[in-house]
Order: C-alpha cells, then structure tokens, then sequence
C-alpha cells in the first residue's frame, strides 16, 4: 500500500529536503527511521525539493509498505525515533497510483523578514532594516502573476524541460512591522522563490524600476535579476492535492 506522510521541519540543520551523499539531508532521516521500523529497506519520495536551511511547515512524501498500517500508531513511531527538529504531522493512505511529486496541483512558501534586531527569530526570519515601498512590490506581484517562464529565477544548470510556471498568489504584506512575502503556484523551480524576494527587495528600495523589472522577465536569464536572500526566512507552507486520492 502507498501512504502519504505528512511532515514539518526546521530545516537549520540540513543540506534540504533531498537525501545527499556527503551531507545530512531530511529524506535521508526520514529513511533511517522508516527503514528502522519496517525491518527493511525503503525509500520516501517528497513533493519537492526544499533548499539548505530551508524549513516546511508542510512536506508531503509518499512511501511504498506490504501491509496496511495503523496510521495513528505508526505517526507517533516515527515522532519517537526523528529527532526534534522534524514530526510527521499524520499518515494517510492514497491510491497506488499516486505520486506525492506528480499529483501535487500546488504549493504554497513564505518569506519572512524582520525589520528590528530580534535574537528570537534568528534562524526563521531574515533581518532587513532598509526602507520599502510595500505598494511598489504588491505592483510588481501583478507582474509576476501574469508571466509564465521564470528561467530568470531558476538557479543555472537546472535539469528541468521547462521554467513555465502558473502562478496563483503572490502579494507583499507589511505585518506589525515586519514583512511577509507569500506565493502559490502549480511548481516552483530551483531557488526561485529567494530570487524573486531578492529581486522584490531591489524594486522596493527603488533600485529597479516596474519597466526593468518587467525586462528582468524577459531576459529569461539568472544574472538580470535580484540576490537570492538567505535560506533561514523560507518556508514550504502547503501542498495541495484532489481529495479523491485519498483512501
């Protein structure tokens, strides 16, 4: 039977969600104690990557087992054996058919930015304490919501067919002082989504303007747009599925 696991972590720890020869990455741990409790081997698959330092507040990985399982029992004996930093939130079983990569209609990220020193947010929220204009960056989501290929986004040598992405969401907003990017759409390429703040910070300091951001997009080209910001702000925050996958 195929099961769907439904995790969160914080991702400070590990070299992202995809299992890595020379470094620690969260499939690798989720694995271990997968292989531990079934007594053989076996290998999750996730919805997606997620990048080094990354965190999700929801991944999805699905995993292949003989026999039916005790969803329940067996959420809190995976929770007994990962280590702090990630929980599986609860298992369900889906049709054999079903892929946790391939079935996903869409998936949802935060960027979290704090404008005042705060030693409680390290590692979740990146620091910025330069002036924004919030109405330009809102006007700059409109742009981006409206256009298709964001190869200018895409972190180089990335083994994709394509860059086209359907973009559903994307707004700015200004939150008790602090900043809040978030974006859903039907995929997400490599290091995408730190591009785009970094690039969005550039216009709400007025460093670039609406036209060239526009031009950013055409180009289809990495080095026209923004810094990529640090990892610790980003947050996997929903992957969406149809309900009839469900068993």
């Amino acid at each position: 039977m195929r099961y769907f696991i439904h995790l969160v972590y914080d991702g400070t720890k590990y070299h992202g969600w995809q299992e890595q020869d020379n470094a620690i990455a969260v499939q690798e741990t989720v694995n271990d104690v997968l292989i531990t409790l079934l007594k053989k081997s076996v290998k999750c698959v996730g919805s997606g990557r997620t990048d080094t330092g990354v965190h999700a507040l929801q991944q999805v990985a699905h995993v292949d087992v003989d026999d039916e399982l005790d969803v329940t029992q067996w959420a809190y004996k995976m929770n007994a054996l990962l280590p702090r930093d990630i929980a599986v939130k609860s298992i369900r079983a889906v049709r054999p058919e079903v892929h946790a990569r391939f079935a996903a209609t869409a998936r949802s990220y935060e960027y979290h930015i704090h404008t005042q020193k705060d030693p409680f947010k390290i590692g979740k929220s990146h620091f910025f304490n330069r002036s924004l204009d919030v109405h330009l960056i809102n006007e700059a989501c409109t742009i981006l919501s409206q256009w298709k290929d964001f190869e200018s986004f895409s972190k180089v040598k990335t083994d994709v067919n394509h860059f086209d992405c359907d973009i559903a969401y994307a707004a700015w907003h200004y939150v008790d002082g602090n900043h809040l990017f978030r974006i859903r759409a039907n995929r997400f390429l490599r290091g995408m989504v730190r591009a785009i703040v970094g690039t969005l910070l550039d216009i709400g300091e007025k460093k670039l303007s609406l036209s060239d951001f526009a031009l950013v997009l055409e180009r289809r080209d990495r080095r026209a747009a923004g810094r990529a910001v640090p990892p610790e702000g980003l947050f996997l925050t929903a992957v969406a599925y149809p309900e009839d996958i469900y068993l």
